[in-house]
């Protein structure tokens, strides 16, 4: 299994990456977590031939994550792609990726399945877990399997059960890191460093990969230096990431 981190900002792009987006490939499988801006370079590591349909998971429709979608008609899918979100998600692209505002799902050159979660849960073709978290609105964190592997991707949310559940023993844990040290917000629920590590060491992952540094918080590459830093002395086993990054399990 690779893990592609595609775009690793939260809120808007600079110079230090893309709004969040990151890609899975399995032996027979490509899976996206979130479509920020980082999906439009998703072209340079998925296969040309796939055996199955990809996969993109949104995990909530806050712009950072879903601005990208209308770049899905640069790329092309020979076996369909399959969007599934929370509840809501079939309206909300209903809109969002329509007219005016860029191509709808529908005069894609390929097929597109939209699916709501959990109610079509058993319509994802691989194993995947998906709870609600804790933020500002709906937000599903994913715990997907594949490869003998487990791979926990936590987005916008705070310190909370389903995210330990969703992590438990997972071999990767990808979680937000949209607070510095320190910061917190009960109305605009987030992950600091310390938070981050503090989920990662209690659910026993085998590794943590810091993603969605929020844009005005973390503008340079040396302020993810330091909360790398932070988790490590909670949680050794940390990466703050960057675009193009890529880790293999």
């Amino acid at each position: 299994m690779d893990v592609h981190f595609l775009g690793t900002n939260g809120w808007y792009d600079t110079e230090t990456g893309n709004t969040i987006c990151t890609l899975i490939r399995t032996d027979r499988r490509e899976i996206l977590l979130d479509a920020g801006y980082g999906i439009g370079k998703a072209d340079r590591y998925l296969a040309t031939d796939p055996d199955n349909a990809t996969v993109l998971l949104l995990s909530h429709f806050h712009l950072d994550h879903v601005a990208g979608l209308h770049t899905l008609n640069k790329f092309q899918f020979p076996k369909g792609l399959i969007i599934a979100g929370p509840e809501g998600t079939r309206k909300t692209l209903d809109v969002l990726v329509n007219a005016p505002f860029t191509i709808p799902l529908a005069e894609l050159p390929y097929p597109v399945d939209v699916l709501e979660l959990p109610g079509d849960l058993a319509r994802i073709p691989f194993p995947l877990v998906a709870l609600p978290l804790r933020h500002a609105g709906i937000t599903l964190g994913f715990r997907v399997e594949a490869d003998g592997r487990i791979v926990t991707y936590c987005p916008d949310t705070g310190y909370c059960a389903n995210a330990l559940s969703l992590a438990r023993g997972a071999d990767l844990l990808i979680a937000e890191c949209a607070f510095r040290s320190g910061q917190g917000s009960e109305d605009w629920p987030h992950l600091n460093p310390e938070t981050a590590a503090r989920i990662a060491r209690e659910a026993g992952v085998q590794r943590l990969a810091l993603v969605h540094f929020e844009a005005r918080t973390y503008p340079t590459f040396r302020e993810r230096e330091e909360a790398e830093a932070a988790a490590r002395r909670i949680f050794p086993e940390t990466v703050a990431t960057r675009d193009d990054m890529h880790i293999s399990l």
